[in-house]
């Protein structure tokens, strides 16, 4: 199934997206990828939705990518006497470790680690940040605080300190179980949440090895500060704009995001833009003007995938918040300007003849009007390294590899399609030329790019460029 843009959406599915009737209607709307966040929901849950979309894939003939998202080590504060507090601005509050319901002076914090960190002056934040406190005083057991911004607080919130890099496990023991689940399900992506530090991805690459590919999720400000370090360690990124909006001020984050953005694009990484893009749409059937214009700006930036969260997982609107972001994306990449702002930080080129034949590419689309470029792969390499040029042709990318298809649904401007392998560089011509045709990828009097290394079949040889005219398709 082609798509009239480039950048991909990302959907999540919940409650409100789990019939098979409303996931085909997601894809055909315009998600290219799904999420399972697994924060919520059981395996069962999970496992079904994944046959479903494995079932919508069959039936359309197309690869659609699926998505583990994993928990990660939230941290949340224990409970209290009737369900919930009033704090006043000013006063004193204590976090200890004493399992007794709280009450308005005092409640459980059940994370050790915290109380080995934290330091006098240090911010805890509860409730995404709509409380705030700031340490006065702090032992292995008890942390003082003063109220600086008051308010009800309540059973389970969430905690985050954003001051101190945590000594918190890459992943905890539901991740684990989790991370085994999806793999054995056969997920194509996994979700890292919470990471501080490349160290946290080599961790969890050692138990996935080459079953699925690994996305660093950024919404810690130690992630910011290692942030070259994480993109070198990952497959790809995502910017996870909610928890980080919360540690950091909100002014930090849109130049936050484009430097990833950018980064992510000179290391031909995937880049996932993430969180309230179009969140009225939870309960709204429009969206808000500035969401419209905040789902544009990742498009200008040249990000590869945008992702729908509770909208499509638990709101009213599921399938017309991913028709929407579709619509969005199309007029976006329809405007004349388009290209010159995507273009106006250009990744640097390695030395070697992947990059130059992907510069190649380029320039060629940019010179003379071609119908697609077409790249034969089998690790996704060369056509990760096409898509990082942003060619304005789209491109097909042909691989004998059902799983490098489905993880290749993330990048920009790639549709992928399993396929027989070719022998020779005549037959690869041949399979390119009738796939591009037979999935509408050709146009009458426009020549089609074809990309390989030869020989065929060694990861990372892109050596050879040919263009193909249509007398000779």
């Amino acid at each position: 199934m082609t798509r009239n843009r480039a950048t991909k959406i990302v959907a999540t599915l919940g409650p409100a997206s789990s019939a098979q009737a409303v996931i085909d209607a997601l894809h055909r709307a315009g998600a290219d990828l799904f999420r399972l966040n697994f924060s919520h929901g059981s395996y069962e849950d999970h496992a079904a939705r994944l046959r479903l979309i494995r079932e919508i894939e069959t039936q359309n003939g197309c690869s659609i990518g699926v998505l583990l998202d994993l928990q990660g080590p939230k941290l949340r504060i224990s409970t209290f006497e009737t369900g919930r507090a009033e704090l006043a601005t000013g006063a004193s509050f204590v976090f200890d470790q004493d399992p007794t319901p709280g009450d308005s002076r005092r409640v459980c914090l059940p994370h050790p680690e915290i109380f080995a960190a934290a330091g006098i002056g240090d911010i805890l934040l509860v409730n995404d940040g709509l409380l705030r406190f700031k340490v006065t005083g702090v032992s292995l057991t008890r942390i003082v605080t003063e109220v600086v911004v008051g308010g009800i607080i309540s059973d389970r919130k969430g905690v985050n300190v954003p001051s101190v890099a945590l000594p918190l496990p890459a992943l905890t023991a539901k991740d684990r179980a989790d991370l085994e689940f999806g793999l054995a399900q056969g997920v194509d992506w996994v979700a890292l949440s919470f990471v501080q530090r490349p160290e946290d991805l080599h961790e969890a690459r050692a138990l996935i090895g080459k079953r699925a590919k690994l996305i660093a999720k950024v919404e810690k400000p130690s992630a910011v500060d290692r942030i070259e370090e994480i993109i070198d360690a990952a497959d790809a990124v995502m910017v996870a704009r909610g928890d980080l909006g919360v540690e950091l001020p909100p002014e930090y984050i849109p130049a936050i995001q484009k430097r990833i953005v950018r980064l992510c694009r000179e290391a031909g990484k995937p880049v996932i833009v993430a969180t309230q893009m179009l969140e009225s749409m939870v309960a709204s059937a429009s969206p808000t003007r500035a969401e419209a214009s905040d789902v544009a700006t990742a498009v200008y930036d040249g990000a590869d995938a945008v992702m729908l969260s509770a909208e499509s997982a638990s709101g009213k609107y599921p399938v017309e918040a991913v028709s929407m972001m579709n619509r969005i994306l199309e007029h976006t990449e329809a405007d004349p300007s388009y290209r010159q702002l995507m273009h106006a930080v250009a990744p640097l080129d390695r030395a070697d003849t992947t990059d130059a034949i992907g510069a190649a590419i380029r320039t060629i689309t940019g010179v003379m009007p071609v119908s697609a470029t077409v790249t034969y792969t089998t690790s996704g390499a060369t056509a990760l390294r096409v898509a990082r040029e942003r060619p304005v042709s789209p491109i097909l990318s042909l691989t004998p590899d059902k799983a490098v298809a489905r993880q290749l649904a993330l990048s920009w401007g790639i549709s992928s399609l399993e396929i027989d392998g070719a022998h020779t560089a005549e037959d690869m011509v041949s399979k390119a030329s009738a796939t591009a045709q037979a999935h509408g990828f050709t146009q009458a009097s426009k020549p089609i790019l074809v990309a390989a290394g030869m020989p065929f079949g060694t990861p990372g040889s892109t050596n050879l460029l040919r263009v193909v005219w249509p007398s000779a398709q």
